[in-house]
């Protein structure tokens, strides 16, 4: 029997860290949406962390998926 060794893609950690970050900045976003803070910054309406946040979840889910190991 010959055991084939399989390694794990350091992508794949890229990828589980982009989409685990996404999801807490989307998240943090999304309070702050719905519980505007006392004092807005500037370009408040924009909407930063959500677009980032889903942004990071999106390519993070795209890394995940592409890299996960085969069997």
């Amino acid at each position: 029997m010959s055991e084939q060794r399989q390694f794990i893609s350091i992508w794949l950690f890229v990828g589980v860290l982009l989409l685990i970050y996404g999801v807490l900045i989307m998240g943090s976003g999304i309070y702050h949406l719905v519980n505007p803070p006392a004092q807005e910054t500037v370009l408040a309406e924009l909407h930063a962390p959500i677009w980032w946040g889903a942004l990071l979840t999106v390519l993070g889910a795209v890394y995940t998926i592409a890299f996960r190991p085969r069997r």
